[in-house]
């Protein structure tokens, strides 16, 4: 399913993360009206981009905190 943008990707505030190396495998985040997040991938602004609920994004960095995926 395509996924329409309602929120133009030049009118939210994108975010990289600092710890993003130079290696160009970076993703950015911007926060939406909702409280919700949108992730993106840094070599492609105007690319697909995966929108998540607040409560989605919180789950998704305590899992991150919590070391729940493995590299």
């Amino acid at each position: 399913m395509k996924y329409n943008n309602p929120h133009s990707p030049g009118a939210l505030e994108w975010v990289k993360s600092s710890f993003s190396g130079n290696n160009g495998n970076c993703i950015e985040v911007a926060k939406l009206p909702d409280d919700g997040r949108a992730i993106r991938d840094s070599k492609d602004p105007y690319g697909a981009m995966l929108a998540v609920t607040a409560n989605g994004w919180s789950s998704f960095v305590a899992a991150v905190q919590r070391d729940e995926f493995p590299s």
